[in-house]
């Protein structure tokens, strides 16, 4: 998927010269937690966030002084840092070193993005102008849609579905496929072999029931623990032998 195929396009946005209290009132009203900041000539000048709120003096937030040493190396510093959090104005406040994407990228790339910089949303530019936004938000909406549509109605074979549990598990790196046994039978699944780290067991079990076709899946699955040899039956087996 691309970016373009996500993002909110109708996005809510403040000017420079926009005051702190309106812009906060827009994001309150709004229902979001940051907003992009735009100039007259339509270029993205900034982004605010609720991040760039927390350290305000008004909430007893603001962070401890310098002491009078560091003051004498890094006095720009602590000034920039002190109109950041006593600005009264966007452009006084703002993040403007902003991460964007373009609305061809694919959507990987974004996440991707987001994840190394610890971000929320992506501003979308193209041309020079901010076309669209990609939210955390936009994201979790698009994989409801996705969740919602039930499996494509067509009947499928017990050899089909044990055909694509075993691709599947050949696809994983993690995935102990030779291993496991995978039995079909009307649909449902019986799963048996050996793992030696119990995380794999719901990792296994999630392919076999997103699987299209799967009824029902049980777990025979056995824990041998590689130190030791101690072996463990799985926890269906475990409850049905108590």
């Amino acid at each position: 998927m691309r970016v373009a195929d996500v993002m909110t396009r109708n996005i809510v946005s403040v000017t420079p010269q926009t005051t702190l209290s309106q812009a906060i009132d827009v994001m309150v009203r709004s229902h979001i937690s940051g907003l992009p900041v735009i100039g007259e000539d339509g270029r993205l000048a900034g982004i605010l966030s609720e991040g760039d709120l927390l350290r305000r003096p008004e909430l007893g937030t603001e962070k401890i002084g310098a002491s009078w040493f560091s003051s004498l190396f890094k006095a720009g510093h602590l000034a920039q840092a002190y109109a950041q959090t006593h600005g009264r104005r966007v452009d006084e406040v703002m993040t403007r070193d902003v991460v964007v994407v373009a609305p061809n990228q694919r959507l990987e790339e974004a996440v991707l993005l987001m994840e190394q910089h610890g971000i929320k949303r992506l501003p979308v530019v193209e041309n020079e102008r901010v076309v669209g936004l990609l939210s955390r938000a936009d994201l979790v909406r698009t994989l409801a849609e996705f969740l919602r549509q039930p499996y494509e109605e067509q009947p499928v074979s017990d050899q089909g579905i044990k055909a694509a549990i075993e691709a599947e598990f050949q696809a994983q790196p993690w995935a102990p496929a030779g291993a496991i046994r995978v039995e079909v039978q009307n649909g449902r699944v019986e799963l048996s072999g050996v793992i030696t780290d119990e995380n794999q067991r719901s990792a296994i079990r999630i392919i076999a029931e997103n699987t299209p076709g799967v009824q029902s899946v049980r777990d025979n699955i056995s824990w041998v623990e590689p130190m030791t040899g101690i072996v463990l039956s799985s926890p269906e087996t475990r409850d049905k032998t108590d």
